[in-house]
């Protein structure tokens, strides 16, 4: 990354992040996630047994989206260094105490249920951005692309765990068992903050209000550029089925190839954190999320499986990377005090962009044909893709900690639970 287009330049892969302040903060995050990749499945499997179940499930897993949005946009901002550890407990209680209720009430009204599910979604919607936060602030600058890309994975990795996990526990226990096992994940998790050795500095800059808002908008071209890959993302999921109907692929790969596709972004995932790429993070992400767009026209076309299997297998890898450049173009061009804001804006940006794609998906599949919905798709992503990249061209470049042809300071390896002894140089990837 940065302005170094060489070879590996991290030999050593991934051992370095196997210490202990990390693997204590991955297994947090893996709690505080397990829940959300658990409840939207878990909404149609409580239900489904009622009147109209299926309609309502997906109601539910709605709102419960939208509550991911609202709240991510309105607690993420709000976060602060001194209490962030209260703050994450208190929204990931606030979540296990819904959830919980869910299971309890699984028989209420429908609007009962929605506002519990929106409650689900938003009380510990700032959670993955303060989790982030708290890591990407207490690892050397060379390490961050590979902090973040063993993020991406572990994400990847629990998205898959959690479907699995919702079909067994509701069909061999019972309806309501994900939601209870959801509330005692999300409870163990916000007994778990404090077990985290990381906090970050605090900011006389923090601020609320307007100057909070003036404070994220520089890295909007990378809220852009998610917002377009989850747009492509929804679309290739959502029209899957019809495409795979309209070539003559057996539906009942769909979920096989989904899966496969997550497989490959853990992979592209581990691929992207390894070494450094040329360009910064938002010009890499803004040739990824290209890539991506060209592999959905290349589904959309080929009208063929193997097409369609190659187009999604390349997606899952260019996807991994788009989503680590998004997250180091916000880390690089925001202050450490708008950091948890600016990662919150972008999850509620491109979860509207995944709201955007499924709307389009299912406004245009029982008119048009799958491959027309992906080409419109593809050229609404576009739109957004350039409007970004203007912006970059437009935007001064960043000030950096130092020179690029100056050493930047020793770290302690004592910020990665290692000894003084084996601290290195290293440029500001």
């Amino acid at each position: 990354m940065g302005h170094t287009a060489s070879g590996p330049a991290h030999p050593a892969g991934y051992r370095e992040l196997v210490t202990r302040p990390l693997l204590i903060w991955a297994a947090v995050m893996t709690t505080a996630r397990l829940p959300v990749a658990i409840m939207p499945l878990a909404c149609v499997f409580l239900v489904r047994e009622e009147p109209g179940g299926y309609a309502l499930g997906a109601f539910l897993a709605a709102a419960f989206t939208l509550g991911e949005v609202v709240g991510g946009a309105i607690l993420g901002p709000r976060l602060r260094p001194k209490r962030v550890v209260g703050q994450l407990a208190c929204g990931l209680g606030g979540g296990a105490v819904a959830f919980a209720a869910l299971g309890i009430l699984r028989g209420a009204h429908p609007v009962l249920l929605a506002a519990l599910a929106a409650l689900a979604g938003a009380a510990p919607a700032a959670s993955p951005a303060g989790l982030r936060t708290l890591l990407t602030t207490q690892v050397p600058a060379q390490l961050r692309p590979r902090v973040l890309s063993a993020e991406t994975m572990l994400a990847y990795t629990t998205s898959a765990v959690g479907p699995a996990l919702v079909s067994w526990l509701a069909l061999d226990f019972a309806s309501c068992a994900p939601l209870w096992v959801a509330a005692l994940l999300a409870f163990t998790a916000a007994k778990a903050l404090r077990a985290l050795p990381m906090r970050w500095e605090s900011d006389e800059a923090t601020r609320t209000g307007p100057s909070l808002l003036r404070c994220v908008l520089p890295a909007w071209p990378a809220y852009l550029a998610g917002a377009a890959a989850l747009i492509l993302f929804a679309l290739s999921e959502l029209a899957l089925p019809a495409l795979m109907e309209e070539c003559g692929a057996p539906i009942g790969w769909v979920g096989l190839m989904l899966t496969m596709q997550s497989g490959f972004a853990v992979l592209g995932a581990m691929i992207y954190g390894l070494r450094r790429w040329p360009g910064d993070p938002q010009r890499q992400g803004l040739v990824l999320v290209l890539g991506i767009a060209g592999c959905v026209v290349s589904a959309a076309l080929g009208h063929c499986l193997a097409a369609i299997v190659a187009a999604l297998s390349v997606a899952g890898l260019l996807y991994a990377g788009a989503q680590v450049t998004r997250h180091m173009a916000v880390r690089e061009r925001l202050e450490p005090a708008a950091l948890a804001a600016g990662y919150s804006v972008m999850g509620a940006i491109a979860a509207i962009g995944y709201a955007l794609g499924a709307t389009l998906a299912g406004a245009m599949l029982s008119s048009t044909t799958p491959t027309f919905t992906l080409l419109t798709g593809v050229a609404v992503a576009c739109v957004l893709i350039s409007i970004g990249a203007l912006g970059d061209r437009r935007r001064e470049p960043p000030a950096r900690e130092f020179a690029p042809d100056e050493e930047e300071p020793r770290v302690p390896r004592q910020a990665l639970g290692g000894s003084p002894d084996t601290a290195r140089t290293h440029h500001d990837p």
